[in-house]
């Protein structure tokens, strides 16, 4: 059974930090890319950052760039987000989700194939 299971949101300050996981079962996130996506009340769920662990590669959105850092370890099929400077706009579910390369698409664009529960991250200014 392929499972997705995100942790390590909470309530934090303006200006914190945190680190979310997102570890695997079922799959190997070595041949996978690995993305975070978010969604907050009220808004369509948001692409973040993508990690393709083999490669060592990501790709993040502008407004996260520089604050947010993706990495991982396949010894521990798990992927974290260390998300610094957070702003009260970051607040939102966070999700870890996996793809396997699909042609005709870019490396870290959606669709994805496997979804996690979600961990909520709420920043307060």
């Amino acid at each position: 059974q392929v499972q997705l299971v995100e942790s390590g949101g909470g309530l934090v300050q303006a200006g914190g930090s945190l680190r979310l996981s997102c570890v695997a079962s079922g799959i190997s996130f070595s041949r996978y890319t690995v993305g975070w996506f978010r969604q907050a009340p009220g808004k369509e769920r948001e692409f973040v950052v993508a990690f393709k662990l083999s490669e060592d590669r990501d790709y993040y959105i502008d407004s996260v760039k520089g604050r947010f850092t993706v990495s991982g370890d396949t010894a521990f099929n798990t992927v974290w987000l260390q998300m610094n400077s957070l702003k009260p706009e970051d607040t939102a579910v966070y999700y870890c989700a996996a793809k396997l390369p699909k042609i005709g698409s870019y490396w870290y664009a959606p669709p994805y194939d496997t979804w996690g529960q979600g961990t909520q991250v709420t920043v307060s200014s």
